[in-house]
């Protein structure tokens, strides 16, 4: 007989969600944030004619 996998037994310890969570929370924004600044610093400097050469 086949044993079953329930999600029960495959989620991860309540201490190892607590801390990706706090993680993503954190970093996630940091990064959003770091992509928009990057966005304005360079907005208008780029010459779409211009290529790579």
């Amino acid at each position: 007989m086949a044993r079953k996998t329930l999600l029960l037994h495959a989620v991860a310890p309540d201490s190892s969600l607590a801390f990706a969570l706090v993680g993503t929370v954190i970093l996630v924004p940091m990064i959003l944030g770091y992509t928009a600044y990057a966005y304005w610093v360079f907005r208008g400097k780029v010459d779409p004619d211009a290529g790579y050469h």
